[in-house]
């Protein structure tokens, strides 16, 4: 049997959800993973089973895709963040549905499929345990285009439960698992590439774990990134210098606003910001650099937001950030509460790329905010602004100054957008 997996794809992030199906398919299938980013889709190749993945923003073209499939008389599956929010929806344009992770579904969807009794939907029911995700040796070839930097998890799930995070509604996400560190070792050493990024939802939440994890990578010579709540990094000092030693270039951190009660609207409890500027010194002392992720559009913002979040950047001596608006996606207590007020402005699922309004927000009018959003954008990756912090970058170190480059490359064409 050949089974065809596609991932339509807005966004240069690496994407393991595939090849962990592909480490999990039984070898007598033969496997061809296809990134709609990069590729053309041969829609006249001959596959038994057609695979799509899909986040919310990227679930209208999925089914497209899933749509022509099905049209020429292909069996297609669909799962991923938004069919295991909306499975009904996802239905419409599947033979099947995985809701939740599938690493505990997907053998006996392939067998039921051989059997000819394919059900249309797959539920997870139980915790997916940490043993149970594949380590990723050889599956990472699949990929024509590559990626970079290459991706790692070693845990899975936060427990922390912002509003607006999409895995709030998501079975099982909320609870913390950690790999066998062996497991993790072995997939790191495998990587082509001496540069790398943990894609755990929160790195060094468990700082013991961590910490057994960090001292095992001190010989690997590599270097990498992770995203991490803030807090962690706090008062551990042992584990910002088992930070360093590993190799962490740069972290992370969902700092979101300069305003305390915005944050606490939004349910992360792990943020102070009070303690934002300290922390992030901490940080800088080991020669790591810091990307703060910022929203606009929390409930207690107003139109003075942007031009303050600016002055918060350069008093906290932020490295370099990341803008978005914030997004209510379907399944979450964000989406919820705003769909209940009558706030949603639209259901075009295409438009929930954290770029765009699709709610109307409490203290601006949707063009305020966008046209904001827009403006502190385009300035603050100027190229003057983006050789500046690049130029800055070079005293912590060669890997920094990489990263920040890498980083301001991409998002100067992004800004180019608006």
């Amino acid at each position: 049997m050949q089974i065809h997996r596609l991932i339509p794809s807005i966004s240069y992030k690496p994407n393991l959800t595939l090849l962990t199906l592909a480490a999990l398919t039984p070898k007598e299938h033969s496997v061809e993973v296809v990134d709609d980013t990069f590729e053309s889709i041969n829609f006249t190749d001959n596959h038994d089973i057609i695979g799509i993945t899909a986040m919310t923003p990227t679930a209208i073209r999925a089914y497209e895709i899933a749509d022509e499939f099905r049209e020429r008389g292909k069996t297609v599956i669909l799962g991923g963040w938004h069919p295991s929010v909306l499975p009904e929806e996802a239905k419409q344009h599947a033979d099947s549905v995985v809701i939740g992770e599938a690493e505990d579904l997907w053998s006996k969807l392939l067998n039921d499929y051989s059997s000819g009794i394919l059900q249309p939907f797959y539920r997870q029911t139980k915790r997916v345990e940490s043993s149970s995700i594949p380590t990723l040796t050889d599956e990472r070839s699949l990929l024509k285009h590559g990626t970079f930097p290459e991706a790692i998890e070693s845990t899975r799930g936060c427990p922390v439960g912002c509003t607006f995070c999409s895995g709030t509604n998501k079975p099982y996400y909320r609870e913390f698992r950690k790999r066998p560190i062996e497991d993790v070792i072995q997939e790191i050493e495998s990587l082509s590439r001496r540069f790398f990024v943990f894609i755990d939802s929160s790195f060094a939440f468990e700082p013991d774990y961590t910490k057994q994890l960090l001292r095992e990578m001190k010989g690997l010579n590599k270097k990498f990134l992770a995203l991490a709540n803030i807090n962690s990094f706090e008062k551990d000092e042992e584990l910002l210098r088992l930070s360093a030693e590993a190799g962490l270039v740069q972290i992370n951190l969902g700092l979101e606003s300069p305003y305390q009660n915005a944050i606490d609207s939004i349910g992360k409890t792990t943020n102070k910001v009070k303690k934002y500027k300290n922390i992030i010194r901490k940080l800088h002392d080991h020669n790591i650099i810091v990307l703060g992720y910022f929203m606009f559009g929390l409930e207690t913002d107003t139109s003075d937001i942007f031009e303050k979040t600016k002055d918060f950047m350069k008093d906290i001596d932020l490295d370099t950030a990341n803008f978005m608006i914030l997004t209510p996606y379907p399944g979450t207590p964000l989406f919820a509460q705003l769909d209940k007020e009558r706030r949603i402005l639209t259901r075009d699922w295409s438009q929930y790329d954290l770029d765009h309004v699709v709610y109307q927000p409490k203290n601006m009018t949707p063009e305020e905010l966008s046209e904001g959003f827009q403006k502190i954008a385009k300035e603050y990756y100027s190229p003057l602004n983006l050789l500046k912090r690049t130029l800055k970058s070079i005293r912590y170190g060669f890997y920094q100054f990489f990263s920040i480059s890498l980083l301001g490359f991409s998002t100067y064409r992004w800004a180019k957008l608006f």
